[in-house]
């Protein structure tokens, strides 16, 4: 099975100079139906929020936003049920810097970034393919069976631990089909 990542932002002639017989798929939240289910931002609904006993978000990126401290701002449960995703970003222009985030929306430990990839990110997004995108992840997998499949994503960064740049999902998806899941016992889902 063989299966790259790439930046949505290459053209189209670019790709298809590098990956002339592969099938390219958008990942992103511009992607095409039924692929842009993969994106963090898709309300799928029913999302367990970790460390928030009985509390469910519409979307991956929902949580993310949601449990995002600032300087100015601490967390923002409305950011759970937004449907169409838009207005899920919080920002340091709006909010003052990030302080990190916090281990459920009542929970009174404070995650560095690295430690809320382990802990909110993998898990609740690990959570999204294993209950909610199995006939996609198997159709993928055939797809990859029979001839290259490029993944595309804004972000190409697939190492959890460079905390320098945002974690590309769509390696996340790379990674689920290859069976190569980040491992750390901290991507097992809190509840």
């Amino acid at each position: 099975m063989e299966i790259a990542l790439e930046s949505r932002r290459k053209s189209e002639a670019t790709l298809q100079k590098y990956y002339p017989n592969a099938c390219v798929i958008d990942v992103t939240s511009k992607g095409e139906q039924p692929w842009v289910k993969f994106s963090p931002f898709f309300p799928h609904g029913g999302i367990p929020v970790p460390f928030s006993s009985d509390m469910t978000a519409t979307s991956v990126e929902g949580i993310w936003q949601a449990l995002k401290v600032f300087e100015t701002t601490d967390v923002d449960s409305s950011k759970l049920q937004i449907t169409n995703m838009v207005g899920l970003k919080r920002t340091v222009r709006r909010n003052g810097r990030i302080l990190g985030h916090r281990a459920g929306l009542n929970g009174t430990t404070l995650l560095s970034y690295r430690d809320a990839r382990l802990q909110i990110y993998l898990p609740s997004y690990r959570w999204v393919l294993d209950h909610c995108l199995q006939a996609e992840v198997r159709e993928l997998k055939n797809l990859a069976a029979s001839r290259e499949v490029v993944l595309l994503d804004f972000e190409t960064n697939c190492d959890v631990d460079d905390i320098s740049r945002p974690l590309s999902h769509a390696g996340l998806v790379a990674a689920y089909l290859a069976g190569t899941w980040p491992s750390d016992s901290a991507t097992r889902p809190t509840q």
